[in-house]
């Protein structure tokens, strides 16, 4: 099937070709840049939860409207996560990247004046200025998995997909856990929780300096990329035959099909689910942690990492042992549906506890284990999108991002009504909800069967 070079470049030329070295390693190279920017991503999402305190006393914010900050994010990210994937089909995933890693910079950066410029400009409102600008910065990093999704189709090989793409949603939990060393010091030696945004915000332009040298929408079009490794990553050996089916698809599938498929709806909602957790988690825990417990600022640096550490272990876990199963089995059912309802049951379980236990040891052991448990199948969301529709896995990526990041505004904001309404229990009890409704969505996934057709096929 022909190249489309619009949205991938330019094929690379001839010289390019000779000048590639024998190596057949640089794809791990631009995993490694992708597990980096993810990481700043998600420092620079969740570093505002660590400057709750000051913000909240400087402009008067009660419980209610701080969730609603925290949740405006989610409504720019809804609407980047939809356009960034069928950009990156479209344009390719690096013209992506460079334009949402500027901005998101940006209007990092902006965060830091946003409401004071609400106070001058917009009637007295510090609230509607950090909603102006957390939905645009929510638009900015939108993109960032969607985009991941195309990168990884692009450079990884068929064998390594589920590790590829947990290798990429690894800056998820790590970014969550650096959140809270790295807000903490840059608040603690700055001493004003404006320069943390500032500094953040830099650290990402940085990054983008060096990936626009390395990075190309594929590997064809990189003269680091050696022969034998190009060979290695398009190699259809590893294929199922349902995959080899799919692998030659046309690439003009429309982007209304993903609302035809089961499995991609379901898997979407499933998504829903670990996001739901994901995000309660990283902008609630800091204030909990300071309401009931009573701990200051300096505690949070590593009290607010405990929740994360296991899930930077099973991220990466989960996808080599969805790989396994695959390969021992030959079902991407099990290696995929059944893989991620058994680990969201466990999750559920561990949610339901945290409400019985009083002392903050237990309580973050539990939320500890049950965000591991949580991540164990992050990368399978991904993989089944692949595995479905791989022509179509950054605009189908973006449409079951979008809907998976109404989570993003539906956790904060619906947590800071039920902390107001009903104590801090009632956040955890609707956590467990929202894991066991993602369970039951994903045992009736099937991986690889997108239209009614192939259903029966396979039944």
């Amino acid at each position: 099937m022909p190249r489309n070079t619009a949205a991938t470049g330019p094929a690379a030329a001839p010289w390019q070709l000779a000048e590639r070295p024998s190596r057949s390693t640089y794809r791990y190279a631009i995993f490694a840049m992708v597990v980096v920017i993810t990481v700043i991503n998600y420092v620079d999402r969740g570093a505002i939860s660590y400057a709750a305190n000051p913000m909240i006393e400087e402009y008067g914010l009660d419980k209610i409207a701080w969730g609603q900050v925290l949740g405006y994010f989610g409504y720019g990210y809804m609407a980047g996560a939809l356009v960034g994937g069928a950009l990156a089909d479209r344009k390719g995933p690096r013209w992506v990247w460079l334009w949402a890693v500027s901005l998101w910079s940006v209007f990092e950066i902006t965060m830091a004046f946003a409401g004071d410029i609400g106070l001058a400009f917009f009637g007295g409102s510090a609230l509607a200025k950090f909603a102006v600008f957390r939905v645009l910065f929510g638009a900015a990093e939108g993109p960032t998995f969607s985009t991941i999704n195309r990168t990884m189709a692009n450079w990884a090989t068929v064998s390594e997909r589920g590790f590829a793409a947990s290798l990429g949603l690894l800056g998820t939990p790590l970014g969550a856990l650096l959140a809270a060393p790295i807000a903490v010091f840059l608040l603690t030696v700055t001493g004003q929780w404006r320069w943390m945004f500032v500094i953040l915000g830099v650290i990402g332009l940085v990054w983008l300096i060096f990936w626009r040298r390395m990075f190309t929408d594929l590997p064809e079009d990189n003269p680091r990329v050696s022969a034998e490794e190009l060979a290695l990553i398009r190699s259809t050996d590893d294929m199922l035959a349902s995959e080899k089916s799919l692998s030659t698809e046309e690439s003009k599938v429309p982007w209304w099909s993903f609302f035809r498929s089961r499995t991609l709806v379901l898997n979407a909602l499933g998504y829903f689910a670990f996001q739901y957790v994901n995000f309660m988690i990283l902008t609630w825990t800091p204030k909990y942690l300071q309401d009931e417990f009573g701990f200051n600022l300096g505690s949070l640096w590593y009290l607010g990492m405990i929740p994360w550490i296991g899930a930077c272990f099973t991220v990466l876990l989960g996808g080599k042992i969805s790989d396994w199963l695959r390969r021992r089995t030959g079902s991407l059912w099990i290696a995929r549906s059944g893989f991620a309802a058994g680990s969201l049951l466990l999750t559920t379980l561990c949610f339901c506890l945290i409400p019985t236990v009083d002392s903050v040891g237990m309580v973050l052991l539990i939320m500890a284990i049950g965000n591991a448990l949580n991540s164990l199948p992050n990368a399978v969301y991904w993989i089944v999108i692949i595995d479905t529709a791989p022509s179509r896995a950054g605009t189908f990526g973006g449409i079951s991002h979008f809907i998976t990041n109404i989570a993003t505004i539906v956790a904060p904001t619906l947590t800071g009504f039920l902390v107001a309404m009903h104590g801090y229990n009632s956040m955890f009890i609707a956590t467990a909800v929202a894991t066991g409704i993602g369970m039951f969505a994903m045992i009736f996934v099937r991986p690889g069967i997108r239209t009614k057709t192939e259903q029966a096929r396979a039944s």
